[in-house]
C-alpha cells in the first residue's frame, strides 16, 4: 500500500492550461519523485530513536513492515503516546481531492510542510499532483534529497546561502523546475545579488496579500513595481502571480468567505493588469492560491474564465491528505459541514492514543499525552474511543480534553463515567501541520484500527 510506490510516473496529473476557461494548452511534463531515494529510506533500521516503536522491532527495517508483513498496534508493544494514520482514510482523500482537481481542471501542488514525509509526497505525485509546494529551503533541500522534480516555494527565498545553492542544483538538474514568491523591489534586488547573471533565470511570482494577512504586496502600484524589478533582473523570470487566501478568515461564515472572495478578484485582477503591461515572461502564467478551508471558492475563481491569457491555474491544499477531526473538520468545504455538493466529505486519518495513568479527582483523568506528542494550537484533541487491553475500542461521548501541558492529557470525564485507570482513549486530532512534526515515524493502520501495515518516516 503505502510501501514502494510508482514514484516515477504521474498517471493522473493534468497537462492543460486554462485559456477563456476551456481546456486547451499543453503545459510541461509530470512531476517526479526519485525511486531510488525512497528506497534507500525504507532501508533504514528501527530502534530506539523512534518514539513508540515497540523493541520487538528493533534491527528490522522501516520498509519490512507492509500489508503483507504487518505489526499489531495493540499486541506487539507500540508504546504510548502515539499517533497513527489511517491508511483508507488518506486513500480516500487522495482519491478525492484528485477527482476534484481532474473534474474542475485546476492543477494540485499540496503544500508538503503538512506531513514531510517523501513517501506521501510520492502517493500524492501517483494521484496527480503537479508539483509539491515547500515553505522554506530547508524543506526545499529534503525534497530535492528525494528528487521531487517541480517546486513551488511558497515564500520569498532571501537568504544568500540558499540562493547560491537553488542556483547550483537548477544547474545541475535541467528537469527541476523551481517558482518561489517576490513581493518587494529590495527582495527582487537581493535575489538578484545573491544569484548573479544566470543562463537560466529563476521563475517567481508577485505575491498578493492582504490587509491583516502574512507577506505580499498590499497594492497594485507596488505589484507593478516589482514585476518591473523581475523584468529587469538578470536573475530572474516572472512566471505569474500566487496569493494566500487563508490568512484572511478563519470561520465558514458569510462575512468570511465574502472576504475570501474579494480577494480572489483582486488575485485575478492583479494578473490581468501585470499581462496587460507586457511583464510577465512565460507564455503560461502561474496564478496559485489555496489553503484547506476556502479550496472551493479558490477553485472557482482560477479556473473562470481568463480571456485570452494563457494560466495554469494551481491549488496548493496541503492538509486534505489526512484532513482532521477538529478546524479543517468545521472549515472545509468537504468537512462535517460541506459547501460543496456531490463530492464525498474528507475523512479525518489521524488518531492519538494515550493511557490513563490517574484519577485523582472524580471528575478528571491525566493520561500519557501532552503537547510534545499532540497538536493543540487550533484545537485541542478530542475523546472518541475507550480500550482495554483484550477489548475491542468502544466509543466514548461526553468527555472533554481541558488543557494540554507537556506530557499531561487533562480529560474532564462525564457523569458515570467508565474511564478508568490503565484505559486506553484513542483521541480525534486538529490541525495536521503541527501533528507530523511531532512524530518522525508513524504507524499507518488498516480499516480495523489496529493492523499496522506500514511506517511513514518524516523529515523536519
Amino acid at each position: 500500500m503505502l510501501h514502494l510506490l510508482h514514484a516515477k510516473c504521474a498517471t493522473a496529473v493534468a497537462k492543460y492550461a486554462i485559456r477563456g476557461g476551456l481546456v486547451g494548452v499543453p503545459v510541461t511534463t509530470p512531476c517526479v519523485i526519485g525511486r531510488d531515494a525512497l528506497l534507500a529510506a525504507r532501508d533504514e533500521v528501527l530502534d530506539w530513536r523512534f518514539k513508540s516503536i515497540p523493541a520487538s522491532l528493533w534491527g528490522r527495517r522501516i520498509g519490512d513492515i507492509t500489508a503483507e508483513a504487518p505489526a499489531d498496534l495493540f499486541a506487539d508493544g507500540f508504546l504510548g503516546p502515539l499517533v497513527v494514520l489511517d491508511g483508507p482514510a488518506m486513500e480516500h482523500n487522495l482519491r478525492t481531492l484528485a477527482g476534484w482537481c481532474a473534474d474542475r481542471g485546476v492543477l494540485l501542488a499540496p503544500h508538503g510542510k503538512t506531513t514531510m514525509a517523501p513517501e506521501l509526497f510520492a502517493r500524492q505525485i501517483e494521484h496527480g499532483s503537479w508539483g509539491i509546494t515547500a515553505a522554506n529551503a530547508g524543506q526545499l533541500r529534503v525534497y530535492r534529497a528525494f528528487g521531487v522534480s517541480r517546486v513551488l516555494l511558497a515564500n520569498e527565498l532571501l537568504d544568500p546561502a540558499a540562493l547560491r545553492w537553488l542556483g547550483t542544483e537548477l544547474d545541475l538538474d535541467p528537469g527541476f523546475e523551481f517558482t518561489c514568491w517576490v513581493d518587494s523591489v529590495a527582495g527582487v534586488a537581493l535575489m538578484t545579488e545573491a544569484l548573479g547573471p544566470r543562463d537560466r533565470p529563476v521563475d517567481v511570482l508577485v505575491e498578493l496579500g492582504g490587509a491583516g494577512g502574512r507577506t505580499g504586496v498590499r497594492d497594485v502600484g507596488t505589484a507593478v513595481a516589482v514585476a518591473e524589478a523581475v523584468r529587469d533582473s538578470p536573475a530572474l523570470r516572472l512566471a505569474g502571480v500566487a496569493g494566500y487566501e487563508g490568512a484572511l478568515a478563519h470561520d465558514s461564515g458569510p462575512e468570511s468567505l465574502a472576504t475570501i472572495a474579494s480577494y480572489l478578484d483582486g488575485l485575478r485582477d492583479l494578473t490581468r493588469d501585470i499581462a496587460a503591461r507586457g511583464l510577465f515572461g512565460t507564455d503560461q502564467v502561474i496564478v496559485t492560491a489555496g489553503g484547506s478551508a476556502y479550496f472551493d471558492q479558490v477553485t472557482a475563481a482560477l479556473t473562470a474564465d481568463w480571456g485570452e491569457l494563457a494560466v495554469l491555474p494551481v491549488l496548493r491544499s496541503g492538509a486534505y491528505l489526512t484532513h482532521d477531526d477538529g478546524f479543517y473538520r468545521g472549515i472545509s468545504p468537504l468537512g462535517e459541514h460541506p459547501r460543496v455538493a456531490g463530492v464525498p466529505p474528507l475523512r479525518s486519518a489521524l488518531r492519538a492514543w494515550a493511557q490513563v495513568v490517574s484519577k485523582p479527582e472524580p471528575d478528571l483523568a491525566l493520561l500519557t499525552m501532552g503537547k510534545r506528542d499532540a497538536s493543540f494550537d487550533e484545537g485541542l484533541p478530542t475523546p472518541r474511543l475507550l480500550r482495554r487491553p483484550g477489548a475491542e475500542p468502544v466509543e466514548l461521548t461526553g468527555h472533554t480534553v481541558t488543557a494540554l501541558n507537556d506530557q499531561h492529557t487533562f480529560l474532564s470525564l462525564a457523569p458515570g463515567s467508565p474511564v478508568e485507570v490503565g484505559d486506553w482513549i484513542g483521541f480525534g486530532l486538529s490541525h495536521p501541520c503541527t501533528v507530523f512534526d511531532k512524530w518522525t515515524l508513524l504507524p499507518v493502520v488498516a480499516a480495523d484500527g489496529h493492523t499496522v501495515t506500514d511506517l511513514i518516516r518524516t523529515y523536519f
